[in-house]
């Protein structure tokens, strides 16, 4: 089983795509993790949005910078795989696609993100090295790594 993937500024998402990353968005974010906070941060419209489809369904998805509206360097973002699909290990598929696209989209090598801490070596597996003391954000603790 392969997921579709698909990279897209803000502009060339149909209504529906939107509404249903959001929808993912909120489902882990917001009701899975218990956490209430504003998703819709303005960030969107500057974002690449990697998505993966899995029979019509986005089943996973990352939000994509360049250098210099989160991080300094270019970062990746809102990493989620839906909670019915996390036996297939997709995430590891979605990290590749997502440091692949920052590099041919933003010809950058240098990668920012503020991760989940429990997901630490997840990220560590894909060469991210913490660079932060854990800070909470949104009640949930964190850390800053960086790749390259």
């Amino acid at each position: 089983m392969e997921l579709e993937w698909k990279i897209k500024p803000f502009e060339a998402l149909n209504v529906t795509e939107l509404y249903d990353l959001l929808k993912l968005r909120s489902e882990i974010f917001v009701l899975e993790q218990n956490c209430v906070y504003l998703d819709l941060d303005g960030k969107d419209k500057k974002a690449l949005h990697l998505i993966g489809e899995y029979d019509g369904k986005i089943v996973a998805y990352a939000r994509l910078f360049d250098s210099g509206i989160s991080f300094e360097n270019a970062s990746i973002g809102r990493v989620v795989v839906d909670a019915n699909y996390r036996d297939k290990k997709w995430g590891h598929n979605l990290m590749q696609e997502a440091i692949a696209a920052i590099k041919s989209y933003f010809n950058k090598e240098k990668i920012t993100i503020g991760a989940q801490l429990y997901l630490k070596k997840f990220y560590e597996s894909h060469g991210f090295i913490q660079t932060s003391e854990m800070y909470l954000e949104d009640d949930i603790p964190h850390i800053e790594m960086i790749r390259g």
